[in-house]
């Protein structure tokens, strides 16, 4: 699943639009490095998302094409924030 539609579906970021700028800025890292929009990630990723100064890890459990808002917290797993 392409990063910017895993960061709307997961509901870590709103907007996909959101996702592809927040990815242009370096904002986005997978793995330790910076990631565009169209990097595929797989289940075990590590996804850093930076939020003006707040610092989220996550690490991908699950790739689903939909989910409810509800489930959306099960599709990855908080590893730090700063």
């Amino acid at each position: 699943m392409r990063l910017d539609k895993y960061l709307k579906v997961s509901r870590l970021i709103k907007r996909r639009s959101v996702a592809n700028e927040a990815c242009d800025a370096d904002r986005v890292s997978v793995n330790g490095k910076p990631a565009k929009p169209s990097k595929e990630l797989k289940i075990g990723d590590t996804v850093t998302v930076r939020f003006g100064s707040k610092l989220v890890t996550v690490r991908v459990l699950a790739l689903l094409q939909t989910t409810k808002k509800d489930e959306a917290g099960l599709m990855y797993e908080i590893v730090s924030e700063e």
